[in-house]
């Protein structure tokens, strides 16, 4: 546990705690706030796409080789960030860093092939996967602290160390691990999915600009998304040693937790990520918070709470299955965001920390964790990894779209100058989404049927 938790805390520094940076390495790298942002952007879709095939590769060479493989790459992203002398090299960097994109569904991976005893499992498997939600948002104060102090490099230093230290402990502690069966990687399927997901993710990234968007670019891009998919569907049904068989493709275990997971982030990862900071700050009809103070009332909260409760989820699921606390936690999600509604019409630092409280406890410290379980539980012993790999791109696709569908619902309710109207449109819209990721969640089958 020591080990596969320290190979998450190396990944998830990778992500969050840079943002409190992002207007540091702009002053000190003489770019734009825009440049800078590429560089999370091109991050989070490097980190997609290796989700993607990584744990399957585990599978068959060794996890353990695998993950090592992931964190030394990502140490070396690191280095390359930290001795950047401008934007296009930080770029390649955080490119590389985003090999440890799948550390968490790796890590869940091997600590089930260790633990055979399903309810310690998911004991445990809530604590590694709790921290996918941030440290307690103590990450992003420690890199703010870091970039103001040292500078924005100092942040990659301690990244860096992390990592070492983490495939260090892989190294001595973790356990081998392979699938009940080793055939050759099937690379002509990863290339054709990978670029299937990679269009895809390019054309929401598009999408959400809006009013600025080249539609004809989105256009392209989901014709070469269909057709290189359509590629992929072809190479796995006539392959010998698939990536993934269609048999288990059609299956409800994969497509109806895809559909589970896309439709749950889509419902509130722009909400607390980007809505409600923004009606912490907003002057006229929001709170009027400052910037430098706004993450302590909304994002600081939420991180902190889901890291805590994330082991009594575990416990929770345990005893009454993962579907349950699932959609009990989504139906939580959907009464936080109605009591968002309220927000949206009578303001208050104490309403935001609440929404971001309920929020914390029913999808970063519930829902986030069980369907982080559910990749590996429902997974085939003859391919343990193609699942989880596949619900990691659909996190990262429904945390795109989220921004895209969201913001459409709350700039549609705002154009005429009405801007609460805007935030209720937004919330309602999660609320919404958020029921039909309950209703898709009744698609997901047993462990007892995986069919």
């Amino acid at each position: 546990m020591a080990a596969l938790m320290a190979a998450v805390f190396a990944f998830q520094l990778n992500a969050s705690m840079l943002s409190p940076a992002l207007t540091t390495m702009e002053h000190e790298l003489g770019t734009t706030s825009s440049q800078i942002g590429l560089t999370q952007t091109v991050f989070f879709t490097s980190c997609a796409v290796f989700s993607l095939f990584l744990p399957r590769l585990g599978d068959l060479a060794g996890r353990k080789k695998v993950l090592l493989g992931m964190l030394a790459l990502t140490a070396l992203g690191c280095v390359i960030s930290a001795l950047a002398p401008n934007v296009a090299v930080l770029m390649v960097g955080r490119v590389i860093q985003g090999v440890a994109g799948p550390v968490v569904p790796m890590t869940l991976i091997m600590l089930h092939a260790a633990v055979t005893e399903e309810a310690r499992y998911t004991r445990l498997m809530s604590i590694l996967t709790a921290v996918n939600g941030g440290i307690g948002g103590v990450d992003a104060l420690l890199g703010g602290w870091l970039a103001g102090t040292f500078g924005f490099r100092s942040v990659f230093w301690f990244m860096v160390a992390v990592a070492v230290l983490a495939i260090v402990l892989v190294f001595c502690f973790a356990e081998e691990s392979h699938a009940a069966q080793t055939p050759r990687m099937d690379w002509a399927g990863v290339i054709f999915l990978c670029v299937a997901f990679l269009s895809a993710y390019l054309a929401i990234n598009e999408v959400e600009k809006l009013a600025d968007a080249n539609w004809l670019m989105v256009l392209v891009e989901i014709l070469v998304a269909a057709v290189f998919f359509v590629v992929f569907w072809q190479t796995e049904g006539r392959s010998r040693a698939p990536m993934v068989t269609t048999t288990y493709l059609k299956q409800r275990r994969t497509w109806g937790l895809l559909l589970t997971t896309l439709t749950t982030m889509i419902a509130v990862f722009a909400i607390m990520n980007g809505i409600v900071p923004a009606l912490a700050q907003d002057g006229n009809i929001g709170a009027g918070m400052k910037a430098s103070v706004v993450s302590f009332a909304t994002l600081t909260p939420y991180a902190l709470v889901g890291l805590v409760f994330g082991p009594v989820a575990g416990i929770l699921a345990s005893r009454f299955g993962y579907r349950m606390v699932l959609r009990t936690g989504q139906l939580v999600s959907i009464l936080g965001l109605a009591f968002g509604v309220y927000v949206c019409f009578r303001p208050s630092i104490w309403g935001l920390v609440v929404l971001s409280v309920v929020l914390g406890v029913s999808y970063a410290g519930t829902v986030n964790i069980m369907l982080n379980g559910l990749g590996v539980v429902l997974s085939p012993a003859d391919n343990t990894g193609y699942l989880p790999g596949l619900n990691a791109g659909a996190f990262n696709l429904g945390s795109g779209l989220s921004y895209a569908v969201l913001y459409a619902f709350m700039n549609s309710f705002s154009g005429s100058g009405d801007g609460r109207g805007g935030y209720v449109a937004a919330m309602v819209g999660g609320a919404v989404l958020m029921a039909i990721a309950l209703l898709c969640s009744l698609l997901i089958p047993g462990e007892e049927e995986k069919k």
